[in-house]
């Protein structure tokens, strides 16, 4: 029979990707004791199944687009990617599969591993089944901080089990390239994957339920990635549901709501995250099962002083960045709370994540790139401010004709009338993503328009669609 250990830290965290890996940084720091604990490989979705892996993927893919916009280039670049090249440099960024980098670290800040599986089983306390079966009791002093992420949720369709169908993780873990590829959905997974694998050889077939795509983005981002995509030669569908799914002799067939019948090698669906807190204890503390869990902004789980909840599993903002972000403010607070320090909650103090509300920034990887932070425009109206939305053609600055010939593009900035700052901004183009901290700054910042007209953008630089946004704003 085997014994059960008990360990007691100070502090004990439930999921070693990203987010797991700051708090425990955040908490060593502060000097106080901590445990990790992990299931699979630590570095989590980001680092094997999301991030990573789709960036490495599609760099190859966007730095060939962007070739092909230059002259004295573009005939260089005129042939198909090297597939297996690509899949190789997705291979490499992803470790092979393999976490004894991110181990390392975890060791060189002080905090122990403790493999296997997680549960809650009462106030402060996490009990570990490792791999062989043994039970280790974690007991925290001061807090358990829950970061298991999220994984996909696929439809309630009848028999999709039997298809295999995939999920982010088998979109960007693949080792072969499907002759046919179905993609289920029009957000960023579903863009961007759609993206890969058409450039790599795929013939794809993009399904949306919706108007179009990116539809958390102003519109024409989600224009502008549609009409790319079916230039590229993908199939983009939308307003089309998936009705049902079978393979027959190993070919995907997905009937449509408007009675279409598509054959594919494989399906992914794209079609949304859950909270991954089936499994993990909730029901001993008087927690929901799989359920979202709601925090204030020192990520503090309502209702349990010691309990935090921080990343993905908040649903706040289902980003990596925001999940570290989150995590670098739940450490702080989980210190200062252990040390008896002044807590700083107030908006935008050392102990509070605002800019999970007011300034969040994302960048789609696609082909252009699309970039925002903060508010769209139909976002700022509904809650309640008084606002203008100024537009900019790319094409009409120096810095993006130069970056690529017949460079399209559009950027929009939402200014909020009253306070005169900005709410959001919205950036779609080829090299973009590198221009969206500079929105960010702006917006978290809550920079005043007569000062960002000192902010003087250089030339000749796609940033100096700043100077024309601003002209606008002002002569409109």
């Amino acid at each position: 029979m085997t014994e059960t250990e008990t360990n007691t830290y100070d502090v004990v965290v439930l999921g070693a990707g990203p987010v797991g890996e700051n708090v425990a940084d955040r908490t060593r720091a502060a000097g106080l004791t901590t445990a990790v604990v992990e299931s699979e490989l630590v570095g989590g979705e980001c680092s094997y199944w999301a991030c990573m892996p789709s960036k490495a993927l599609l760099r190859p893919v966007i730095a060939r687009a962007d070739a092909r916009r230059v002259p004295g280039l573009s005939q260089a670049v005129q042939g198909p990617l090297d597939a297996a090249a690509v899949l190789a440099h997705r291979d490499y960024y992803t470790s092979h599969w393999k976490d004894d980098g991110q181990v390392g670290w975890l060791d060189s800040i002080g905090a122990d591993l403790h493999r296997g599986h997680g549960r809650l089983t009462g106030p402060r306390t996490v009990t570990v089944t490792g791999p062989d079966g043994g039970e280790t009791v974690l007991t925290a002093r001061h807090a358990v901080a829950v970061c298991t992420g999220s994984r996909a949720a696929l439809p309630p369709l009848p028999g999709l089990d039997e298809v295999r169908p995939w999920t982010s993780r088998e979109a960007t873990s693949a080792k072969t390239v499907p002759g046919r590829l179905i993609v289920v959905g029009g957000g960023v997974v579903a863009t961007e994957m759609a993206t890969v694998w058409q450039a790599v050889g795929s013939k794809v077939t993009l399904l949306v339920r919706g108007k179009g795509l990116l539809a958390r983005m102003e519109p024409f981002a989600g224009e502008l990635v549609a009409e790319s995509l079916t230039e590229a030669g993908a199939d983009v569908r939308t307003g089309t549901s998936v009705e049902s799914v079978t393979r027959e002799n190993g070919t995907v067939v997905a009937v449509t709501d408007k009675g279409d019948r598509v054959e594919a090698d494989e399906i992914l669906f794209a079609t949304g995250r859950a909270a991954r807190t089936d499994d993990i204890g909730l029901e001993t503390i008087g927690l929901e099962p799989g359920s979202w869990l709601d925090v204030d902004d020192s990520l503090r789980v309502t209702g349990h002083d010691w309990l935090y909840a921080v990343g993905d599993v908040n649903q706040r903002a289902l980003l990596t960045h925001q999940g570290k972000y989150q995590a670098r403010i739940a450490g702080a607070a989980i210190a200062a709370r252990a040390t008896g320090e002044t807590l700083l909650a107030q908006p935008w103090g050392a102990h509070a994540a605002t800019a999970d509300h007011a300034a969040v920034p994302q960048v789609v990887f696609t082909d252009p790139e699309a970039a925002a932070v903060g508010l769209s425009l139909a976002e700022a109206e509904q809650a309640g401010h008084r606002v203008k939305a100024v537009d900019v053609d790319l094409s009409s600055v120096a810095g993006a004709g130069l970056y690529a010939d017949g460079y399209k593009g559009r950027a929009r900035m939402v200014v909020d009338v009253e306070d005169e700052i900005l709410r959001g901004v919205t950036l779609v183009g080829p090299g973009v993503g590198e221009l969206i901290h500079s929105a960010t700054v702006a917006v978290a910042g809550q920079v005043p328009v007569s000062r960002l007209w000192h902010a003087v953008p250089a030339y000749p630089t796609i940033s100096e669609v700043w100077l024309r946004l601003l002209e606008s704003y002002r002569d409109s």
